[in-house]
């Protein structure tokens, strides 16, 4: 059984914890949608199998399906990956699902946001995203915990915590009119420490992806432990992201966390564009009120990692760039196995709008 709560974490003693503490289980959802995926997301779908078979092998992986792809996902996926059925708009399940929090003896709920597609009527990605708003309740009924509402539209992509008082995110983003144009930054900050059990907040300045998810940090950085940050970099200067990677460690360097301790910034070398093919597109769903790809290039990353039990998961390039992102995650994460997926799959996620963090969600074990 689950209830909604009318009180918060933070006057209940809860914080969500850092992606690097131990988890319970990796959320993810199946992708289907033709306008977003092409050839009838059966690629994409093969690429989740990948994801989620690499992630069981740290952690147990439960994947969210609609009804009428049930049979489908099952026979695709390994035994040891659970599935259950949980209908959603499209499979980022980082975004569109819950926030879990814990508190000091080991109890577990989680926190809903609002979910508007990234933008809503104003800028977002596609109309409507009803059964992606549900996703968190879904969740909270299938594991039987209760559930806080937040005032606010929040994607999971959008910030980053270190579970000790500290949340990252960009002023890009959080602050774009089709999220919470209601409120001001002092709000936003206020809203977000009750939800999350926070004391600080810590604002980066973009993202790489404006005209995708307006810019979240999980394009730019990832938490390696307590004031500690990986972070994009590029050392071309004619490349969009020379400026915004400078522009976000000067950010870092000039902050601390909740705890007044400095950040100790561990720079990734970003991998080259990927492109986008005309005719790898041309089969695409036309919608209306979905928001169409176009042929072109699209800016890669390789902080769109997860760290899941035992691991990190990020995605390869196919190029030269990948064992230099290998050694580089390799020190910075020391006790954890560096496990890559395919430049194939990584190129299906980008083409649908993201990456490896962007489709799995955490739940801490409590």
């Amino acid at each position: 059984m689950s209830t909604t709560l009318t009180s918060t974490p933070e006057v209940d003693g809860f914080r969500m914890p850092a992606e690097w503490e131990p988890h319970r289980q990796t959320w993810m959802l199946w992708p289907q949608r033709p306008d977003v995926w092409r050839q009838g997301a059966k690629p994409a779908q093969r690429a989740f199998v990948e994801v989620a078979t690499t992630i069981s092998r740290f952690e147990p992986v439960t994947m969210g399906v609609s009804h009428d792809q049930f049979r489908n996902a099952r026979a695709l996926l390994p035994p040891q990956v659970s599935v259950v059925e949980l209908s959603s708009d499209d499979a980022w399940m980082r975004d569109c699902g819950p926030a879990f929090v814990v508190n000091d003896t080991g109890d577990m709920r989680l926190v809903d946001w609002g979910f508007n597609a990234w933008g809503g009527l104003y800028d977002g990605l596609y109309f409507p995203w009803d059964k992606d708003e549900l996703v968190p309740q879904k969740v909270a009924e299938l594991e039987g915990v209760d559930r806080y509402v937040a005032p606010m539209v929040l994607e999971g992509g959008a910030f980053l915590v270190d579970g000790q008082g500290t949340l990252l995110t960009t002023e890009e983003c959080l602050l774009s009119p089709g999220r919470n144009p209601h409120l001001s930054k002092q709000e936003i900050e206020a809203t977000l420490c009750e939800y999350l059990g926070l004391e600080k907040v810590v604002w980066l300045g973009r993202g790489i992806d404006p005209e995708e998810t307006t810019g979240h940090i999980d394009g730019v950085a990832h938490y390696v432990g307590p004031a500690e940050v990986l972070l994009g970099w590029i050392d071309d200067p004619d490349d969009f992201r020379y400026e915004i990677c400078r522009d976000n460690l000067a950010r870092l360097e000039a902050a601390t966390d909740a705890h007044g301790r400095a950040f100790t910034v561990h720079r990734i070398p970003e991998p080259p564009w990927d492109e986008v093919a005309a005719g790898e597109i041309a089969d695409l769903d036309v919608v209306e009120g979905s928001r169409a790809l176009e042929p072109g290039s699209m800016p890669a990353t390789y902080t769109n990692l997860y760290t899941c039990n035992r691991a990190v998961v990020f995605e390869e390039a196919g190029a030269a760039s990948d064992a230099v992102a290998r050694e580089v995650l390799e020190r910075v994460f020391p006790d954890r196995t560096v496990a890559g997926v395919s430049a194939g799959t990584t190129h299906e996620i980008a083409l649908g709008g993201g990456g490896v963090h962007c489709i799995t969600q955490q739940q801490p074990r409590g």
